[in-house]
């Protein structure tokens, strides 16, 4: 029982309790409580019992909560208004924009209790003209419902790593004489994996029996195929193929459609040759090696052939932290222990990017708090030195495009990163407008996850991709990639048509905590599908390269 898994059982018996229309000052002490553990700087399994309810903020009451989750695993109180609500209405509290006063009306009123019915009751337009909704929220029930459906029984690549190995290492260990590849859009790196998928040459009855005794749900099985489904949801298949076929199984297994239908008619390929190794099926055509993460666009094929294919950006090549949070605003930790941990990690340099004054829900910077920021800066960079920490802000991107200090305070700033947080439901032509002016303002350096999507869980507001890009070229304005592996944002698919047009993109971990600085390896992953290099990503910089660009931002101002 971590924090956070205490602070969410807190929220959903708030919630609980809202949509029962139960006592209210109740509820929102448990969404109080939720608030509070969930920004606790240790954590409340490691204390002892009796030092739980002294915690500022929890009490004796709540405190009583915390403990019986801590020792029993659960939450009696939650359980049972769990056991007295429909399944669906739990389910309608996954949805976002749904909340739990609209969630009562929607039940109690409407009389609707599955995510099925809403959706059908907003396609024929049952909520429009009902008190306490509208035509605009109706359809944006009716978006998030769609979207929440789509994404079911899929995962963030990040989610399915340990899972993977885990699984991969038990087949290798139970059949050591036999070969386990994992292909499918795993092999390829894919931010969102539906299935799994493993090439591999024992027999399909003898894996069928063992997957069975280990709890595995038999879905399809033939002579080579077989489909097995985990408490997980998601498809895991199983393609058997002999020894001698094995590198030509795995190529076409992990590779796109469209990749394939052009290797075949560029190739004389022949899915039965015998090969020994992935690297002999791309030698015997004479092209270069394609690794496997870049066999998704069947243009590859061509570059490859005119050997204009580059070595793609490793994770080794991240000189540097940029974009990270510090409890100055909302980080976890203090701006000394993420400068001591970039360092300890053998990163060149910090940008600490706290949020601006308008995310008050983010304790954003007020100007008298950057001044005294700044001050401690200066001293860490007189101890850490030659390491350094630059001073730069996250400024929200207001409603009108401009940033959130006047000029005479950004001035303060290394370099400032321009970022969307609020008023996300926005047409494209506001959207726009927003992203346009912020990119054009000779303050902005860097252009923050572009367009505010969480993968499975928000779409991002519509963008015209090619005009932004175009404006970060005309405005000397960086596109970051967002790596954590919710955003990965800007899409990698993009990245390669920014890059062509001399875009410089940087993969940033958008760190809220000193563990947020592996998801680099996240926007690396994604990256390399994209071809991005490292000469392409200003988080491979230098210190000596990246005060160079700081030199060259600055000249933007001027």
């Amino acid at each position: 029982m971590d924090n956070y898994t205490i602070a969410d059982n807190f929220s959903i018996l708030s919630k609980l309790m809202d949509i029962h229309g139960d006592n209210s000052f109740k509820a929102k002490s448990y969404a109080a409580a939720a608030f509070t553990i969930e920004k606790l700087p240790m954590q409340l399994s490691e204390l002892h019992l009796d030092k739980i309810q002294s915690v500022k903020g929890i009490g004796a009451s709540i405190g009583k909560n915390v403990i019986e989750q801590i020792q029993t695993g659960s939450f009696s109180i939650l359980q049972e208004y769990i056991q007295k609500t429909p399944e669906g209405i739990l389910t309608m509290m996954q949805i976002k924009g749904i909340g739990p006063k609209k969630i009562a009306t929607i039940w109690k009123d409407l009389e609707i209790e599955t995510i099925g019915e809403l959706l059908y009751a907003c396609e024929e337009n049952r909520l429009a003209n009902y008190k306490g909704f509208g035509e605009k929220s109706q359809q944006n029930i009716k978006e998030a419902i769609s979207f929440y459906l789509g994404s079911q029984g899929s995962y963030l690549y990040q989610q399915m790593e340990i899972f993977v190995q885990n699984f991969q290492d038990n087949l290798a260990k139970q059949f050591p004489d036999f070969r386990f590849s994992i292909a499918g859009s795993y092999a390829l790196q894919t931010e969102i994996i539906s299935e799994l998928m493993w090439i591999t040459t024992i027999s399909i009855p003898v894996l069928a029996n063992f997957l069975a005794l280990q709890g595995y749900e038999i879905k399809i099985i033939s002579d080579t195929n077989l489909q097995v489904e985990s408490s997980i949801k998601l498809p895991i298949n199983f393609i058997q193929t002999s020894e001698e076929n094995f590198y030509n199984c795995h190529f076409k297994n992990s590779c796109s459609e469209s990749f394939l239908n052009a290797w075949k008619e560029q190739t004389d390929w022949n899915e039965s040759e015998i090969f020994i190794s992935d690297i002999a099926i791309f030698e015997s055509k004479n092209i270069p090696f394609i690794p496997v993460y870049q066999r998704e666009d069947a243009s590859i094929i061509q570059e490859a052939i005119q050997k204009k294919i580059k070595p793609a950006i490793q994770v080794n090549d991240i000189k540097s932290i940029i974009h990270s949070h510090s409890n100055w605003s909302d980080g976890a930790e203090t701006l000394e222990a993420m400068a001591f941990a970039a360092k300890e990690k053998g990163y060149e340099y910090l940008v600490i990017s706290d949020h601006s004054q308008s995310a008050f829900y983010a304790n954003g910077l007020r100007e008298e708090r950057i001044v005294s920021q700044h001050h401690q800066i200066d001293d860490l960079n007189k101890k850490l030195h030659p390491f350094r920490i630059f001073k730069s802000i996250e400024s929200d991107i207001l409603n009108d495009g401009s940033l959130d200090y006047p000029d005479e305070v950004l001035e303060n700033f290394d370099l400032v990163i321009a970022s969307v947080h609020s008023n996300l439901k926005m047409t494209e032509e506001k959207a726009m407008m927003r992203l346009m002016n912020a990119i054009e303002n000779p303050f902005t350096s860097i252009l923050g996850h572009m367009t505010g999507r969480l993968l499975l869980s928000r779409n991002g507001y519509p963008v015209d991709h090619l005009k932004i890009i175009d404006a970060c070229v005309a405005n000397n304005v960086v596109i970051e990639l967002n790596a954590h592996p919710r955003r990965l944002d800007i899409d990698w698919r993009w990245i390669k048509v920014a890059t062509d047009k001399g875009v410089l993109i940087s993969i940033n971990p958008d760190a809220h905590a000193i563990e947020g600085f592996d998801d680099c390896k996240y926007g690396v992953l994604v990256a390399q599908k994209a071809g991005l290099t490292k000469y392409q990503n200003l988080s491979s910089y230098s210190l000596s390269d990246f005060e160079e660009f700081i030199m060259e931002q600055h000249q933007k101002r001027c």
